[in-house]
């Protein structure tokens, strides 16, 4: 008998969670790279939602983001990775999403469907948390599935 709480994939459901978490991270290492690579203009973003801290936040947001999103392609610490993505996307939700104190019905459905994909990421990264990162993952690979 297994030991409580240990998980034995089959080979396509940890081929599966390897396409998973790569597709998963990729938004976040593409998003978090434009912004490393753009910092002026993102802090000037955080300025303008009136974001308290906003240089610092932006400096402490775009590195979670991009190494985050870096440490879920590869699955290294791939539950610790998908919490601390799981607190970004939540506090980066209610900054750039906040749909309700929109008054254009064109703009407030546009950061509504934003919200939502939001929601729809925090669900994969709660998936991710649960099954950690499978075989193909630097994890499965050092044997650390738990």
């Amino acid at each position: 008998m297994k030991a409580a709480g240990a998980q034995r994939f089959t080979l396509w459901q940890d081929i599966g969670l390897l396409v998973g978490r790569v597709l998963m991270g990729w938004i976040f290492v593409e998003s978090g790279w434009r912004k490393l690579t753009g910092m002026d203009a993102f802090i000037a973003s955080l300025v303008n939602r009136r974001v308290p801290y906003a240089t610092m936040m932006g400096w402490i947001g775009a590195p979670v983001e991009f190494f985050g999103g870096l440490a879920l392609v590869l699955g290294v610490a791939t539950r610790y990775s998908a919490l601390l993505m799981i607190a970004f996307t939540i506090v980066a939700t209610l900054i750039g999403h906040r749909y309700w104190d929109l008054t254009d019905a064109a703009a407030r459905r546009m950061q509504q469907s934003h919200f939502a994909k939001n929601l729809t990421i925090i669900g994969g990264l709660v998936l991710l948390f649960v099954t950690a990162g499978g075989r193909f993952s630097i994890d499965g690979l050092r044997g650390r599935r738990n």
